[in-house]
């Protein structure tokens, strides 16, 4: 934020230079004696041309435009620009910085001792006059009259006359249109950088809200399901149930210690996984055979917390059958740069309720990946030849 206003101040104050070093030039090329650069910001005509025009800029654009445009008062803001353009015909900030250069440039070069007079001026009132101009029927005329019809040479009375009656400043008024034109566009981009911030920003606040419901969906219900495990060997005075107790302390360590983060190390989920299935053998039968391998070198990579829970999940709830023969693989592959996991398990349907619960927590775990990895994973699940496959890939 701080470097975006630090960027947008250097900018304005850039432009305004090269805004206020413009009449210098203009000046320096219309003059007869240059170099009097200091003369002309000593003017006030200067200061009326500059700072008029600064003036309605940031009136414009940072009231007139908010305030009235962006609010569809669009009858109200016209009348406010036309009272402004106005101002400008009255002030006539351009010329009168012209004539006033060029009244005091005949000054100083009265001062320097040089010609005040063009050579297409007649000398009608010197000696070197031509016949012609000394037979003129109303006689010689002298010098000083025939340089009151110049305005370089109007004699000053001190008096700063700012509108002159007939007289229509047309570059003031077109500097004005550019000045309004550039302080709407510049409003306007502004506006516009300001609401995809803040689209932006809510979409961010909506995908961490929706993440955090999908996490607290997640983890009551993965808990819910270890407990029942654990009860059931607790009633059959099971030798395992102390190592179960202790499995699950450390699954509910993770669970409320790390699952909070966004990412967590591979290491700590592959750990949690062992513990859930190890839980999960303790009940398993002599029909269900179970192979689970970690394939590949684990350094630092990260992934998502309990995002292939819900897939393992489903292997033992619905994958496991008590009179039928059933098969489970489980597979993590994992390299510097992707981690792919596989499971398979056939199909037992427990009921339409039973479907629907794992129809709830697969889609969860989708828009899970989709607010986390988008356009990072890829998930492909089918039911094909009796077996429930899934295949995720995801970009370490």
């Amino acid at each position: 934020m701080f470097r975006s206003k630090a960027t947008t101040f250097f900018i304005h104050a850039a432009g305004w230079l090269i805004f206020l070093g413009f009449p210098l030039l203009f000046m320096n090329k219309t003059q007869e004696v240059r170099g009097n650069s200091f003369v002309i910001i000593a003017s006030p005509f200067y200061w009326l041309f500059c700072l008029t025009y600064i003036f309605m800029f940031y009136l414009n654009a940072w009231y007139l435009v908010p305030q009235l445009v962006f609010k569809k008062l669009y009858i109200r803001y016209g009348l406010i620009i036309l009272l402004l353009l106005g101002c400008v015909y009255f002030l006539q900030p351009f010329d009168n910085l012209l004539e006033n250069n060029l009244l005091k440039n005949s000054k100083l070069i009265t001062s320097q001792g040089m010609p005040l007079h063009d050579s297409s001026i007649p000398n009608i009132g010197s000696d070197t006059a031509t016949p012609n101009e000394k037979n003129l029927p109303f006689g010689p005329l002298p010098h000083q009259d025939m340089r009151m019809q110049d305005p370089r040479f109007k004699p000053s009375n001190k008096i700063i006359f700012i509108h002159q009656s007939g007289n229509i400043d047309m570059v003031g008024l077109f500097i004005f249109i550019i000045v309004i034109g550039l302080s709407i566009a510049i409003s306007t981009v502004q506006k516009w950088q300001l609401t995809e911030r803040m689209v932006v920003r809510a979409e961010a606040e909506k995908a961490h809200a929706e993440l955090s419901f999908l996490k607290a969906q997640i983890n009551p219900h993965f808990l819910f399901n270890t407990l029942n495990n654990i009860y059931a060997l607790s009633v059959t005075d099971s030798e395992h149930t102390s190592e179960s107790i202790m499995k699950l302390s450390n699954i509910m360590r993770y669970v409320t210690d790390e699952v909070g983060e966004d990412y967590v190390l591979l290491q700590s989920e592959i750990d949690c996984i062992n513990d859930y299935i190890d839980l999960q053998k303790l009940r398993l039968g002599k029909t269900t055979d179970l192979n689970f391998t970690v394939n590949g070198q684990i350094l630092n990579q990260k992934i998502a917390p309990l995002v292939l829970m819900t897939f393992i999940e489903n292997v033992f709830k619905y994958g496991v059958s008590k009179h039928e023969k059933s098969v489970i693989n489980i597979r993590l592959d994992v390299s510097a740069k992707k981690i792919t996991f596989f499971c398979q398990n056939p199909i037992f349907e427990n009921g339409a309720s039973t479907s629907k619960r794992k129809g709830i927590g697969i889609s969860n775990t989708k828009r899970r990946l989709q607010h986390i990895y988008p356009g990072k994973h890829k998930l492909d699940i089918n039911t094909q030849n009796g077996l429930f496959t899934v295949t995720l890939e995801l970009d370490a």
